[in-house]
């Protein structure tokens, strides 16, 4: 407890919360103090929680809470029972692990938060979802979900993908230099083109055509983008107009009565549904609900706990039949005569279960069939923006189909026979190369038998050189004839496009002109609206300033309110220890006396004073023994002395002896081997 206590003031006295808590200051904490530091944490992590939980009430906050926790996929580690009452009432333990768990996995959880604003769907009710509107908006919104996650993988994976700088950078050279080429080679052929008479007006037409081009791309998006939604009104109003119809076959040949009697069957069995099934169905699951609690709450069983609860079944069970058999043989079918309408009438609810339920289920196929259909006629738009085909249509696409099979039948076969002739023109070629390898090699051996070497190869290089030229004038024959005919298709188109944007033109300027009267209106309203808006800002800048007065003198009070109480608890206290200490002291009886401040204060002066009387002796005795003392100290360590100093003169004498020994052996020896 200490360590998690440590690991979260720790926590909340860093980057972004900077508390300057200590242990004592945050164990103090009050409940609703306590619930304040959660609640701020968590709106770290998801903005929405970021409010003060004194302006709601606790039940509110706490189903905040628990909802954002179950999104976090937090796992209490006691059970969910006590854990609510403890999050509900701010209890330490509680509040405490679920600060550290959030410390721990704070980016990971900031993350799932993000998250779970766009990805948690928004519960729709099926008979709400019946309507086609809510319907397709509800699809849409799916789609949105879909291509949202689809989003967020990309950009996750493009995060982790490891682009380093130096790739980075390495491409940015590259792009660099393929620049500088494109500009060089944009340079040489303007070098080229600036020979050419009439360049600057050949260059201005080029550049008029790219521009109508492009504005021509765009006109054909917003064409496009025109013939989709004329497609999507053409659509709704087929299925307006089939439900029209629908209305109308079902109308036909039904009178006033005869609807108003559909209506009240209708309404009865929609009242059934909601007064009696639904009820029933929720009470159910609610029973459900709260056996499965009532299981998970329980600790866990063993083999013998199963087998004494099958025994206890068994023999319910037992009373159970035993009591069905007493009520048969002591009642008497005759004198119940409600038994058959009682039979009836269960028969009856039956039947309308029954009824009801194979409504239910009619329903959920209805709306599956018009999901399935919506999906079918979504693909069917989407297969290359073509519509499917009915009737006639169908008839001829297939009798279509039909003659491009023939043909390309046809084109096969004839495919096939231009593959074999393929084949015996490559061998024929191949054939003919090298006969033509065998007359080369005998034109070079009779050219260096006359003596003329190369003759051959110099004169096809010629021959190749000119034909070469003839190309290129033949080249730039057709060079010039197609940029003058280059002109004069920009020309003619250029003309044909001034023809076709003539009277868009002339409905675009009354468009033009109601644009700038919007636009005037637009800047009048926005001059209103923002006058009003600094206004009310004002306005709300002295409320703010104001309740934030309130709070700080609530604030003050508050801690005035807490010292206050404190003192009265201290004075309380003290009172009371005063009369326990009076009652001790006037009492009669000798054990309560002895209980006294006074007779202990008195019975420890005493033993205090017994102390520094034998303490005063014993300072007494050290003094006069103290001379004596450091005299027989001062001979023992000049003793001390000695011994050390007679030990190292024997060691050395020692340390001469052997090495006097060591040089007569010496001596000894070189005069042996003198001899």
């Amino acid at each position: 407890m200490s360590a998690q206590l440590k690991y979260v003031v720790d926590q909340l006295n860093k980057e972004p919360f900077r508390r300057n808590y200590n242990l004592i200051s945050f164990d103090s904490l009050e409940q609703l103090q306590l619930l304040q530091v959660l609640n701020d944490v968590l709106a770290e992590i998801n903005p929405q929680h970021k409010l003060d939980i004194r302006e709601e009430t606790p039940d509110t906050t706490a189903m905040r809470m628990l909802t954002e926790l179950r999104v976090l996929k937090y796992k209490p580690t006691v059970p969910p029972g006590e854990f609510r009452s403890g999050l509900v009432a701010g209890d330490k333990p509680v509040v405490y692990s679920i600060l550290e768990w959030l410390f721990q996995k704070m980016p990971e959880l900031k993350k799932r938060a993000y998250l779970a604003r766009f990805l948690i769907k928004i519960e729709v009710p099926g008979d709400i979802l019946q309507d086609e509107q809510v319907m397709d908006t509800y699809t849409q919104y799916e789609g949105l979900i879909e291509s949202f996650t689809e989003l967020h993988k990309t950009t996750e994976s493009l995060k982790t993908s490891g682009f380093s700088t130096t790739e980075i950078r390495k491409d940015i050279s590259q792009m660099e230099d393929e620049k500088d080429q494109v500009t060089k080679r944009i340079e040489r052929l303007k070098k080229k083109v600036e020979s050419v008479p009439n360049y600057e007006h050949m260059m201005s037409i080029a550049r008029n055509f790219r521009k109508e081009q492009e504005r021509e791309t765009a006109l054909g998006q917003q064409k496009q983008e025109q013939k989709n939604q004329l497609h999507h009104a053409e659509q709704r109003l087929q299925r307006m107009k089939h439900q029209l119809k629908d209305l109308k076959q079902s109308t036909v040949g039904v009178s006033a009565e005869d609807l108003v009697k559909k209506l009240e069957e209708e309404n009865k069995v929609n009242a059934y549904m909601c007064e009696e099934k639904l009820p029933k169905d929720l009470e159910t699951l609610r029973k459900a609900c709260q056996d499965l609690e009532r299981v998970v709450n329980e600790p866990a069983m063993g083999q013998g706990d199963l087998e004494e609860i099958q025994n206890q079944i068994k023999s319910m069970n037992s009373e159970v039949n035993g009591l069905i058999e007493k009520r048969m043989m002591h009642s008497n079918p005759t004198d119940d005569k409600l038994s058959l309408f009682r039979q009836q009438a269960s028969i009856i609810a039956r039947k309308k279960a029954g009824a009801a339920d194979a409504l239910r289920e009619a329903k959920e196929e209805l709306l599956q069939a018009r999901q399935e259909l919506a999906d079918k006629r979504e693909a069917a738009k989407n297969l290359e923006g073509e519509e499917v085909l009915k009737g006639d249509e169908f008839k001829r696409y297939v009798n279509k189909l039909r003659g491009k099979s023939t043909d390309y039948k046809k084109k096969r076969q004839e495919l096939a026979e231009l593959r074999a002739e393929l084949g015996v023109l490559s061998r024929t070629e191949e054939i003919l190369k090298q006969r033509d390898e065998q007359i080369q090699q005998r034109l070079a051996k009779l050219e260096a038998k006359k003596g003329v070497s190369g003759y051959h190869d110099t004169q096809e290089e010629l021959e190749k050189v000119s034909t070469i030229k003839s190309e290129l004038d033949e080249v730039k024959g057709r060079t010039l004839e197609d940029m003058s005919e280059l002109v004069r298709k920009l020309n003619t188109s250029i003309a044909a496009k001034k023809a076709d944007l003539a009277p868009i033109i002339k409905e675009l300027r009354p468009l033009r002109q109601q644009a700038q009267e919007l636009q005037i209106e637009y800047d009048e309203k926005k001059t209103a609206y923002d006058t009003k808006a600094a206004g009310l800002e004002s306005n709300r800048s002295k409320l703010e300033q104001e309740v934030r007065a309130y709070r700080e003198e609530c604030s003050q009070e508050e801690s005035r309110y807490h010292y206050l109480h404190c003192m009265l608890k201290m004075i309380e206290m003290q009172n009371q220890r005063v009369a326990s200490e009076m009652k001790a002291y006037t009492s009669a009886d000798q054990a309560e006396k002895k209980k006294a401040f006074r007779d202990q204060y008195t019975r420890k002066l005493q033993e205090q004073e017994n102390l520094g009387k034998s303490l005063r002796d014993k300072q007494k005795a050290v003094k006069e023994s103290h001379g004596p003392s450091m005299k027989q100290m001062k001979m023992w360590s000049d003793f001390q002395t000695l011994m050390e100093c007679k030990k190292r003169c024997f060691l050395q004498q020692g340390r001469d002896v052997d090495a006097d020994r060591m040089v007569r052996d010496e001596a000894a020896n070189e005069e042996r081997l003198v001899l």
